[in-house]
C-alpha cells in the first residue's frame, strides 16, 4: 500500500525519523490525498459497515411480501373450514328441533272426458281431472306450494294434456285432497297408437303416465324444493268414471342442483 504524500513537503531522512521517534511520540500523519486500493472480489462480496444495515433491511423487505401472502391463505382457510363447521352445526340443530319429514302423494282418482276415439277425426282434445292426497306429517313446519309447477300425462311418448298444480298453503300435521284439470288442444295420435289405445280400452287395461312437477318453500328457512312424482298407472276405461286398477309410483326431491331418489333422501 502506498504511503501518502505531504504535498510541497521536503523529504525526510530516515537518520532524523529515527531520533524524533526515540525522542517523542509518535504524531498522526498530516491530512492529505490518500489513495486506497481495494481488491475487485473484495467490494463486491463484503458491503462496507455503514451499508451492512441497509443491505440486510433490503432481504427482509423482498421476503415480506410473501410471508404476508402465506398469512392471508392461512387465514382464509382456518375461516372456511370455521363457516363450513358452522354450517353442518347449524344444520344438525334445525334438524333437531323441527323433525323434518318429506311430504307424502297419492293419486287418489282420475276422470277422464272428450276422449272420442270412434271418431273419424285423427285429432283429440281430451279433458282429465286427477285428485292428489298431500300428506303434511311435520309438526313445526308449514308448506308453501308455489308457481311453476305442472302436471302432465302420457299414452307411451304423446302427450294428451297437461296443467298445473293450485299454488295453497299446507299447515303443518295437515293432510289436503286437491284437485287440477288437464287439458289437451288439437292432440293428434298417429295410427299405430290410435289403433292400440282402441285395443287397450277394449281389453280395459289402458296404460298411462303422470308426470308432476311441484315447486314448494318451507315456512320456517325458506328454503325452496322442487318435488317430482312419477306415476305408471292403469285405469280401466277413458271415461269420467274411470277407475284406477294399477298404479306405481316414484318420488323424487330436487335441492342444490342434484336429483335425490326418494330412498337416498332422507330430510330436507
Amino acid at each position: 500500500m502506498p504511503h501518502p504524500v505531504r504535498p510541497n513537503a521536503s523529504p525526510i531522512s530516515p537518520d532524523s525519523q529515527t531520533t524524533s521517534s526515540d525522542e517523542h511520540p509518535k504524531i498522526p500523519p498530516p491530512a492529505g490525498t490518500y489513495i486506497v486500493q481495494v481488491p475487485k472480489e473484495q467490494v463486491y462480496r463484503y458491503p462496507p459497515p455503514e451499508n451492512a444495515r441497509r443491505y440486510d433491511n433490503y432481504n427482509r423487505k423482498k421476503t415480506h411480501p410473501c410471508r404476508q401472502c402465506c398469512c392471508c391463505i392461512c387465514c382464509l382457510i382456518i375461516f372456511l373450514i370455521t363457516l363450513f363447521v358452522l354450517l353442518i352445526v347449524a344444520a344438525f340443530t334445525c334438524v333437531l328441533i323441527f323433525r323434518p319429514e318429506k311430504p307424502k302423494y297419492e293419486l287418489n282418482s282420475i276422470a277422464v272426458k272428450e276422449m272420442n276415439l270412434t271418431s273419424s277425426l285423427s285429432v283429440i282434445s281430451p279433458e282429465i281431472d286427477i285428485s292428489v292426497k298431500a300428506n303434511n306429517g311435520n309438526e313445526k313446519i308449514g308448506i308453501y306450494y308455489d308457481t311453476d309447477s305442472s302436471v302432465e300425462i302420457f299414452y307411451r311418448n304423446v302427450s294428451l294434456c297437461n296443467g298445473a298444480l293450485p299454488v295453497f298453503y299446507q299447515p303443518p300435521n295437515n293432510v289436503t285432497v286437491f284437485q287440477t284439470v288437464l287439458k289437451g288442444n288439437g292432440i293428434e295420435l298417429a295410427g299405430s297408437d290410435r289403433r292400440a289405445l282402441v285395443k287397450a280400452v277394449a281389453k280395459r287395461s289402458v296404460p298411462l303416465r303422470l308426470a308432476v312437477i311441484a315447486q314448494l318453500k318451507l315456512k320456517v328457512v325458506r328454503l325452496k324444493i322442487r318435488v317430482g312424482l312419477d306415476c305408471d298407472l292403469t285405469v280401466d276405461e277413458l271415461t269420467a268414471q274411470a277407475r284406477i286398477v294399477h298404479k306405481e309410483c316414484r318420488r323424487a326431491y330436487f335441492t342444490g342442483g342434484f336429483w335425490v331418489r326418494d330412498y337416498l333422501f332422507g330430510h330436507f
